[in-house]
Formats: structure tokens, sequence, C-alpha cells
């Protein structure tokens, strides 16, 4: 088998926190644990707060553990993120050449790829407007297109396809299968568990910062859906 492209191992990820009576640390994970190998579709699961957010940024980078291990191969990662990612002040032209630059792009080739960026984001003259003045729709619609033309290793996506429009989801959704079946590496957080059925094939998941269950989608899904009416049913 392959080597993984990316390797936590007991990771844990603490913030400060302001409490009634001081400051302490929260860990957003304690104990998370799991293998991305070339070509997987992984999706992410839990609840609010279970911490798969913080995954995402450690997973690109973004993030370094307080504790456990990551390793990694030289690969390039594309986190898409409503919270994260682009410079207000600067155009849309302008955030995509910097996103490509960013992940090892020399400008030349970002900018030949700079037409078929504006035209799959359907921005029109906005595509030279500060971010500033976007919707959080066409942010996406800008991270979307600028991760399918410039193509990265691994692409993580943070509960985005669902917002915008409808049309842009269908097409944005076709093209994210389409660079799937050529072997694009995705890890997906989603609380639309359609959407996750639909684009991955394999789950993990997260509950209190901890890696709870990593398998099959059937079976992750089975065990998270009897732990929640077990919850349900003691309340």
């Amino acid at each position: 088998m392959d080597s993984p492209l990316i390797e936590l191992r007991n990771v844990g990820v603490a913030f400060s926190a302001q409490r009634r009576f001081g400051s302490g640390r929260f860990w957003a994970l304690e104990d998370v644990t799991l293998n991305l190998r070339h070509g997987e579709r992984l999706g992410v699961i839990g609840r609010n707060g279970a911490g798969k957010s913080t995954l995402l940024r450690v997973l690109a980078g973004i993030l370094q553990p307080d504790r456990g291990t990551v390793k990694r191969a030289a690969v390039t990662c594309q986190l898409l993120s409503l919270a994260l990612g682009f410079t207000p002040y600067l155009s849309g032209r302008d955030n995509a050449i910097l996103s490509g630059l960013m992940l090892g792009l020399r400008r030349r080739e970002i900018e030949s790829r700079l037409p078929a960026i504006q035209e799959f984001s359907e921005l029109g003259d906005f595509f030279e407007q500060p971010i500033a003045t976007y919707s959080a729709g066409m942010v996406v619609r800008l991270g979307f297109s600028v991760a399918i033309q410039i193509e990265p290793d691994v692409l993580l996506i943070d509960e985005v396809l669902a917002v915008g429009d409808a049309e842009f989801q269908v097409k944005s959704g076709e093209a994210l299968r389409e660079r799937m079946r050529q072997g694009q590496t995705v890890v997906l957080v989603s609380h639309d568990e359609s959407q996750v059925s639909a684009l991955c094939d394999r789950l993990i998941w997260i509950e209190h910062g901890k890696s709870v269950l990593e398998g099959s989608r059937d079976e992750v899904f089975e065990a998270y859906h009897r732990q929640l009416h077990l919850a349900g049913s003691s309340t």
C-alpha cells in the first residue's frame, strides 16, 4: 500500500481560553490519529464543536499540534473555508495569484489559468474588485474555482459546498467528482450526510476532540447514528 501523504498520531491542539476564575487551555483536539493516502476521499463527521475544522487546519499545515506527531510527504494542500484564506483588500484576481504562489506555482503558470478561474467562478467584473465587497457565496465561488484550476495535491473542504446558489452547488459538485475520478485527494467536513455519502468512501468520526472511529462510510455512519440515537433517548 502507498505511504500516507499525511499521517497524524495522537495529535492534540490547545487554545488559550478565558474562564470565570482565570485563564486556561481548551483542547480543540485531544487525541486524533489518521492516515491520508493519495486518491482517498475522506469525510470528517461529528457534532458541532467536535474539532473538525481544527483538524483540517492541522492537515493543511496552518496549525501545529501541541502534542502528538504529524508526518507529511512533499504535498500541497488547499483549504477551502469561509473563515480563512483570502486577503480582504486584494481583488479576486490578486488573491488567486497569491494562492497559486503559496502553493509553489510560478506566476506565469498562475496567470495562464486566470481566465479559467474567472470563467468558472462566474464573478464577472467582481473578479477585479476587493474580496471585502464579496458575499459569502462569492467568496466560495472564487475559492473553489482557484482550487479546481490550480490543482493542489490535497483539497480540504470545510462546510463550503452548501454555500451559494443551487446552480453553482451542482456545478462545483460535478467538477469535484471529475477531479476525484482523476485521483484528487479530498478531505471533506460537512453536516450534509447526503453530500458526504455521495463524495466520500471513507470516514473519520471526531467527538470531543478525539477520533472515535475511522473506516468505511457505511460502518462509521452506522456507529455514529447509533450513538446519536442513544444520546437522544437518554435525554
